[in-house]
Protein backbone atom coordinates (compact mmCIF):
# COMPACT_ATOMS: atom_id res chain seq x y z
CA UNK A 1 0.00 0.00 0.00
CA UNK A 2 1.18 3.88 -0.65
CA UNK A 3 0.40 4.63 2.88
CA UNK A 4 1.17 2.58 6.62
CA UNK A 5 -2.19 1.89 7.15
CA UNK A 6 -4.67 1.09 4.38
CA UNK A 7 -7.34 -0.09 6.55
CA UNK A 8 -10.81 1.69 6.07
CA UNK A 9 -9.67 2.88 2.87
CA UNK A 10 -11.05 2.48 -0.70
CA UNK A 11 -8.26 0.13 -2.27
CA UNK A 12 -6.79 0.79 -5.83
CA UNK A 13 -4.36 -1.77 -8.21
CA UNK A 14 -2.29 0.45 -10.13
CA UNK A 15 -1.00 -1.71 -13.22
CA UNK A 16 2.17 0.61 -15.23
CA UNK A 17 5.10 -0.42 -16.38
CA UNK A 18 6.12 3.57 -16.20
CA UNK A 19 7.71 3.37 -12.68
CA UNK A 20 7.36 7.60 -12.64
CA UNK A 21 3.49 7.29 -13.87
CA UNK A 22 2.60 4.81 -11.44
CA UNK A 23 4.18 6.13 -8.64
CA UNK A 24 2.75 9.87 -9.62
CA UNK A 25 -1.01 8.40 -9.71
CA UNK A 26 -0.49 6.64 -6.77
CA UNK A 27 0.55 10.28 -4.41
CA UNK A 28 -2.36 11.65 -5.79
CA UNK A 29 -4.46 8.42 -4.82
CA UNK A 30 -3.00 8.61 -1.62
CA UNK A 31 -3.83 12.19 -0.94
CA UNK A 32 -7.31 11.46 -1.91
CA UNK A 33 -6.86 8.73 1.11
CA UNK A 34 -7.49 5.73 -1.25
CA UNK A 35 -4.90 3.00 -0.64
CA UNK A 36 -2.68 2.43 -3.83
CA UNK A 37 -0.40 -0.46 -4.73
CA UNK A 38 1.58 -1.28 -7.87
CA UNK A 39 1.64 -3.75 -10.67
CA UNK A 40 4.45 -3.65 -13.26
CA UNK A 41 3.37 -6.17 -15.44
CA UNK A 42 -0.36 -8.01 -16.16
CA UNK A 43 1.03 -11.54 -14.43
CA UNK A 44 1.91 -9.71 -11.37
CA UNK A 45 -1.32 -7.57 -11.72
CA UNK A 46 -3.85 -10.66 -11.59
CA UNK A 47 -1.79 -12.50 -8.57
CA UNK A 48 -2.26 -9.09 -6.29
CA UNK A 49 -5.85 -8.43 -7.72
CA UNK A 50 -6.59 -11.89 -6.58
CA UNK A 51 -5.26 -11.42 -2.93
CA UNK A 52 -6.13 -7.64 -2.06
CA UNK A 53 -9.22 -7.57 -3.84
CA UNK A 54 -9.02 -3.96 -4.74
CA UNK A 55 -11.94 -1.77 -5.13
CA UNK A 56 -10.49 0.05 -8.79
CA UNK A 57 -7.62 -0.79 -10.88
CA UNK A 58 -5.67 1.74 -13.31
CA UNK A 59 -4.54 -0.38 -16.26
CA UNK A 60 -2.40 0.39 -18.66
CA UNK A 61 -3.46 -0.82 -22.42
CA UNK A 62 0.43 -1.53 -23.41
CA UNK A 63 2.13 -3.88 -20.56
CA UNK A 64 5.18 -6.48 -21.24
CA UNK A 65 3.98 -9.90 -21.23
CA UNK A 66 0.16 -10.13 -21.31
CA UNK A 67 -1.75 -6.38 -22.70
CA UNK A 68 -4.34 -4.81 -20.97
CA UNK A 69 -7.12 -6.02 -22.46
CA UNK A 70 -6.06 -9.77 -21.61
CA UNK A 71 -5.32 -8.66 -17.99
CA UNK A 72 -9.08 -7.15 -18.18
CA UNK A 73 -10.76 -9.84 -19.15
CA UNK A 74 -9.22 -12.22 -16.65
CA UNK A 75 -9.72 -9.81 -14.23
CA UNK A 76 -13.35 -9.67 -14.96
CA UNK A 77 -13.62 -13.91 -14.22
CA UNK A 78 -13.16 -12.58 -10.69
CA UNK A 79 -13.73 -9.44 -9.70
CA UNK A 80 -16.44 -6.74 -10.06
CA UNK A 81 -13.80 -3.99 -9.70
CA UNK A 82 -14.36 -0.23 -11.54
CA UNK A 83 -11.99 -0.53 -14.08
CA UNK A 84 -10.13 2.40 -15.98
CA UNK A 85 -8.02 1.21 -19.14
CA UNK A 86 -4.81 3.58 -20.28
CA UNK A 87 -4.03 3.92 -23.44
CA UNK A 88 -1.30 5.99 -25.18
CA UNK A 89 -2.92 5.71 -28.38
CA UNK A 90 -6.06 7.63 -29.65
CA UNK A 91 -7.61 4.98 -32.18
CA UNK A 92 -10.98 4.66 -31.20
CA UNK A 93 -11.20 1.02 -31.49
CA UNK A 94 -8.52 0.19 -29.02
CA UNK A 95 -11.06 2.24 -26.19
CA UNK A 96 -13.85 0.26 -27.51
CA UNK A 97 -11.65 -3.28 -27.37
CA UNK A 98 -11.07 -2.21 -23.51
CA UNK A 99 -14.79 -1.20 -22.75
CA UNK A 100 -15.70 -4.43 -24.36
CA UNK A 101 -13.94 -7.12 -22.14
CA UNK A 102 -15.15 -5.12 -19.21
CA UNK A 103 -13.11 -1.80 -18.75
CA UNK A 104 -15.52 0.88 -17.05
CA UNK A 105 -13.77 3.78 -18.14
CA UNK A 106 -11.03 4.98 -20.42
CA UNK A 107 -8.40 7.94 -20.70
CA UNK A 108 -5.85 8.67 -23.31
CA UNK A 109 -2.53 9.43 -22.44
CA UNK A 110 -0.74 12.31 -21.55
CA UNK A 111 -3.89 12.34 -18.68
CA UNK A 112 -4.47 14.94 -15.50
CA UNK A 113 -3.66 12.55 -12.70
CA UNK A 114 -6.38 14.80 -10.74
CA UNK A 115 -8.66 14.18 -13.34
CA UNK A 116 -8.03 10.57 -13.21
CA UNK A 117 -8.47 11.17 -9.46
CA UNK A 118 -12.18 13.00 -9.73
CA UNK A 119 -13.29 10.14 -11.84
CA UNK A 120 -12.26 6.93 -9.36
CA UNK A 121 -13.78 8.79 -6.73
CA UNK A 122 -16.90 9.30 -9.19
CA UNK A 123 -17.01 5.53 -9.49
CA UNK A 124 -16.68 4.86 -6.09
CA UNK A 125 -19.46 7.07 -4.79
CA UNK A 126 -21.84 5.17 -6.71
CA UNK A 127 -24.30 3.14 -5.12
CA UNK A 128 -23.93 -0.26 -3.69
CA UNK A 129 -27.13 -0.78 -2.20
CA UNK A 130 -29.03 -4.04 -2.83
CA UNK A 131 -30.78 -2.52 -6.69
CA UNK A 132 -30.86 0.52 -8.33
CA UNK A 133 -34.47 0.29 -9.63
CA UNK A 134 -37.54 -0.08 -7.50
CA UNK A 135 -36.86 -3.62 -6.44
CA UNK A 136 -40.20 -5.07 -5.47
CA UNK A 137 -40.85 -8.89 -6.77
CA UNK A 138 -39.49 -10.79 -9.94
CA UNK A 139 -39.47 -9.18 -13.07
CA UNK A 140 -40.52 -11.54 -16.52
CA UNK A 141 -40.02 -10.49 -20.40
CA UNK A 142 -40.28 -13.70 -22.10
CA UNK A 143 -37.86 -16.24 -21.10
CA UNK A 144 -35.57 -13.88 -19.03
CA UNK A 145 -36.33 -13.81 -15.50
CA UNK A 146 -34.96 -10.59 -13.00
CA UNK A 147 -34.61 -10.80 -9.25
CA UNK A 148 -33.61 -7.19 -7.60
CA UNK A 149 -33.43 -8.33 -4.46
CA UNK A 150 -31.16 -11.41 -5.16
CA UNK A 151 -29.91 -9.07 -8.04
CA UNK A 152 -30.12 -11.93 -10.50
CA UNK A 153 -30.90 -12.83 -13.80
CA UNK A 154 -31.52 -15.77 -15.82
CA UNK A 155 -32.38 -16.73 -19.65
CA UNK A 156 -34.59 -19.65 -19.83
CA UNK A 157 -33.40 -20.97 -16.25
CA UNK A 158 -30.23 -20.02 -17.14
CA UNK A 159 -28.18 -17.74 -14.87
CA UNK A 160 -26.97 -14.92 -16.52
CA UNK A 161 -23.57 -14.32 -15.72
CA UNK A 162 -23.69 -10.76 -15.12
CA UNK A 163 -21.05 -8.10 -14.01
CA UNK A 164 -21.94 -5.91 -11.29
CA UNK A 165 -22.48 -2.80 -13.99
CA UNK A 166 -24.20 -4.79 -16.46
CA UNK A 167 -26.65 -6.13 -13.56
CA UNK A 168 -27.00 -2.46 -12.74
CA UNK A 169 -27.97 -1.45 -16.48
CA UNK A 170 -30.52 -4.38 -17.15
CA UNK A 171 -32.39 -3.38 -13.56
CA UNK A 172 -32.77 0.51 -14.55
CA UNK A 173 -34.15 -0.49 -17.93
CA UNK A 174 -36.39 -3.43 -16.23
CA UNK A 175 -37.69 -0.91 -13.44
CA UNK A 176 -39.32 1.11 -16.19
CA UNK A 177 -39.88 -1.42 -19.02
CA UNK A 178 -42.49 1.21 -20.90
CA UNK A 179 -40.00 3.73 -20.46
CA UNK A 180 -37.21 5.27 -22.94
CA UNK A 181 -33.91 6.11 -21.01
CA UNK A 182 -31.86 8.46 -22.61
CA UNK A 183 -27.65 7.53 -22.57
CA UNK A 184 -27.10 10.60 -20.33
CA UNK A 185 -29.98 9.47 -17.79
CA UNK A 186 -28.83 5.59 -17.99
CA UNK A 187 -25.39 7.15 -17.09
CA UNK A 188 -26.58 9.09 -14.20
CA UNK A 189 -28.49 6.43 -12.90
CA UNK A 190 -25.95 3.59 -13.48
CA UNK A 191 -22.43 5.49 -13.22
CA UNK A 192 -23.57 8.33 -11.24
CA UNK A 193 -24.35 11.98 -11.63
CA UNK A 194 -21.03 13.12 -11.62
CA UNK A 195 -19.90 10.29 -13.57
CA UNK A 196 -17.99 12.85 -16.60
CA UNK A 197 -16.92 10.64 -19.57
CA UNK A 198 -17.96 9.54 -23.04
CA UNK A 199 -21.79 8.71 -22.75
CA UNK A 200 -21.32 6.62 -25.58
CA UNK A 201 -20.07 4.02 -23.46
CA UNK A 202 -23.53 2.61 -22.15
CA UNK A 203 -23.46 1.00 -25.99
CA UNK A 204 -20.84 -0.83 -25.13
CA UNK A 205 -22.57 -2.21 -21.88
CA UNK A 206 -25.31 -2.53 -23.80
CA UNK A 207 -23.46 -4.57 -26.62
CA UNK A 208 -21.89 -7.13 -23.75
CA UNK A 209 -25.11 -7.27 -21.61
CA UNK A 210 -27.08 -8.25 -25.05
CA UNK A 211 -24.48 -11.08 -25.30
CA UNK A 212 -24.54 -12.72 -22.26
CA UNK A 213 -28.21 -12.33 -22.51
CA UNK A 214 -28.25 -14.49 -26.14
CA UNK A 215 -30.09 -11.34 -27.76
CA UNK A 216 -29.25 -10.76 -31.52
CA UNK A 217 -28.37 -7.33 -31.93
CA UNK A 218 -29.88 -7.28 -35.08
CA UNK A 219 -33.39 -8.52 -34.02
CA UNK A 220 -33.04 -7.76 -29.86
CA UNK A 221 -35.83 -9.18 -27.63
CA UNK A 222 -34.83 -7.99 -24.44
CA UNK A 223 -33.05 -4.59 -24.61
CA UNK A 224 -34.10 -2.35 -27.81
CA UNK A 225 -32.68 0.38 -29.04
CA UNK A 226 -34.85 3.45 -29.92
CA UNK A 227 -33.20 5.51 -32.66
CA UNK A 228 -31.94 8.74 -31.47
CA UNK A 229 -33.06 8.26 -28.34
CA UNK A 230 -31.53 5.80 -25.94
CA UNK A 231 -32.85 2.32 -24.96
CA UNK A 232 -35.78 0.47 -23.45
CA UNK A 233 -36.68 -3.14 -22.56
CA UNK A 234 -38.48 -5.70 -25.33
CA UNK A 235 -41.29 -7.99 -24.65
CA UNK A 236 -39.23 -10.77 -24.69
CA UNK A 237 -40.75 -12.72 -27.33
Amino acid sequence: MSGPDGAGKPRALIVEDEEHLAQLVADYLARDQIAAEIAADGERALEMARASRPDVVVLDLMLPGIDGIEVCRRLRTFSDAYVIMLTARAEETDKLIGLAVGADDYMTKPFSPRELTARIRAMLRRPRGPQLGDGGPARRFGDLVIDPEAREAAVAGSPADLTKLEFDLLDVLSSRPRAVFTRRQLVDRVWGQDWFGDEHIVDVHVMRLRRKLGDDADRPRYVLAVRGVGYRMGPGT
